[in-house]
């Protein structure tokens, strides 16, 4: 809740706002903890991001046309041929991301993983003067995580996950293109509300992309490096005992 479904809020954003809090907390002698999914987030938070150019509208309003007439796959092609390191890591399912990377190269005529290079000293360290410890809860067997999966998408349909949706589609200012409803969950509902079947198929879709974006999660906890990852008992504890450390370090 803290923008409007029509504002596009990037990588950069949450590193301010995120920067923001831990140094609030820090302030009142606490320690920031942060928890959540997205590996691309963490690692911008923990390395800092490359200094990009800025976003361009015409040029993001060119390649959202060109993704409806062409489609993914052709863009992430194209990607593909002028930044292959950039292309390995991006979905074609994923066009935010995927229309970045070339609006990057339209724009600037280099490709985006060439900026990677130009991190320079904006990690967390620089930044705000603190070390973060990064620990992962890896559930295994996998039927584990795709339980938990399950429960969490009840629990979402039972508070009104569809009706949610229903209300953003009576908004004039609202299309299927904006970032907020590409995501997973809002994309299957929209779309469902369209040409409404059974909701045990509504559920399907959702779970399906639920579990390929926690793949997508979990590969990149495999090539981030400085991760704990564990058992769910395991990382429980190891979280305890750097929240201890680090709360002894602060006093």
């Amino acid at each position: 809740d803290i923008r409007d479904p029509t504002e596009i809020y990037t990588v950069a954003d949450f590193v301010a706002d995120a920067d923001a809090a831990a140094r609030s907390a820090l302030a009142a002698g606490r320690v920031p903890v942060l928890v959540g999914g997205s590996m691309l987030y963490l690692r911008a938070f923990r390395d800092g991001l490359a200094p990009l150019p800025p976003a361009d509208p015409d040029i993001r309003a060119a390649l959202s046309a060109e993704l409806s007439e062409r489609g993914s796959d052709a863009l992430h092609a194209e990607l593909a041929a002028v930044d292959p390191q950039a292309a390995s890591g991006i979905h074609p399912n994923n066009p935010q991301r995927l229309l970045r990377a070339l609006e990057v190269w339209r724009q600037s005529g280099r490709p985006l993983s060439s900026y990677w290079a130009m991190q320079g000293d904006t990690g967390v360290q620089q930044r705000l003067g603190m070390d973060l410890d990064v620990i992962a809860w890896t559930p295994e067997p996998r039927a584990r995580l795709h339980s938990r999966i399950e429960t969490r998408l009840a629990t979402m349909l039972d508070a009104g996950f569809v009706a949610e949706v229903e209300s953003l589609r009576r908004r004039s200012d609202l299309h299927p293109d904006l970032p907020s409803l590409r995501t997973v969950g809002y994309r299957q509902i929209w779309d469902w509300l369209d040409r409404p079947t059974d909701h045990r198929q509504l559920r399907e879709s959702i779970l399906a992309a639920t579990r390929q974006l926690a793949r997508r999660q979990l590969t990149w906890i495999r090539h981030l490096g400085g991760v704990e990852a564990a058992e769910p008992e395991q990382a429980f504890r190891l979280a305890t005992t750097a929240l201890a450390r680090a709360t002894e370090a602060l006093c």
